[in-house]
């Protein structure tokens, strides 16, 4: 089953308030997403921790009804 747009933005979202969030489906399947995600929250953390913050925000989604998302994340400048 896939996941739509909205839902997995809702998700992040829900995680990281202030976040400014862009997601793309690149497959036009609802399956291959690409999101750039940029929060306070990352801040200071390493590239590896903010991609494991946002996984934790998919709340166990990622392989399953998300297929594969490419991430780009970071603080705002």
């Amino acid at each position: 089953m896939a996941m739509p747009a909205s839902e997995i933005e809702a998700l992040i979202k829900s995680a990281f308030p202030d976040a400014h969030i862009s997601i793309e489906d690149l497959a036009g399947d609802n399956d291959h997403f690409a999101a750039t995600i940029v929060s306070e929250a990352f801040r200071g953390l390493s590239r590896v921790r903010q991609h494991q913050l946002v996984y934790a925000a998919l709340q166990g989604n990622m392989g399953g009804a998300l297929h594969a998302l490419a991430l780009q994340t970071s603080a705002p400048e």
